[in-house]
């Protein structure tokens, strides 16, 4: 059974260095971030990834049955049986999208939605602080920051009904973020 962790959390909360250094850490987690899983699966050259491709090439959104088909196939074949998954869901169609699946889904198990929290401000400064390119100016960030943050209460709402929703500080060293998520991780694996 793989033991599925998602992280989420603003630009610039920190999600997928966190999940980084954890899965460095231990050579039993796996990490993914959902690009990353589309681009593999479309490196592959398997019949997804060529729908996949498609989509991509002219600069559409991958379908989300298909999205949801990769990031399971992917947590499927991970060489771990615990994988953190950064940045998704990241709507409420992702969401239940996903929930649908896991339900009928022997193989994977959602262990927990991890969600690192950080003020607006903070989040802007981190961005716009890096600025490495067009993805890190003002409007920008404050168009993904709305995305994140308009079906953030549901997202909560539906993890926490569950009791699968664990908030961690984000405002906070990498050391102390990392160390809190890690072993909050390990206790559940």
């Amino acid at each position: 059974m793989k033991k599925l962790f998602l992280i989420i959390g603003a630009p610039g909360s920190g999600k997928t260095t966190d999940a980084e250094l954890i899965s460095q850490k231990h050579k039993n987690i796996t990490h993914y971030s959902t690009g990353d899983m589309l681009r593999a699966e479309v490196a592959k050259k398997s019949e997804i990834g060529k729908e996949i491709e498609k989509y991509i090439n002219n600069g559409l959104i991958v379908p989300i049955q298909i999205a949801i088909k990769t990031i399971l196939n992917a947590i499927k074949n991970a060489p771990t049986n615990t994988i953190i998954i950064d940045g998704y869901p990241r709507s409420l169609e992702q969401m239940n999208e996903l929930d649908k699946y896991l339900v009928n889904e022997s193989e994977v198990e959602l262990i927990n939605c991890i969600e690192v929290v950080v003020s607006q401000e903070v989040a802007r400064d981190r961005v716009l602080g890096r600025a490495r390119g067009d993805d890190d100016k003002v409007e920008v960030f404050n168009n993904r920051m709305k995305v994140y943050t308009e079906p953030l209460a549901q997202i909560q709402a539906f993890y926490e009904e569950k009791g699968l929703l664990k908030k961690i500080d984000g405002e906070r060293t990498i050391e102390e973020i990392v160390n809190e998520m890690d072993n909050f991780i390990q206790s559940k694996i």
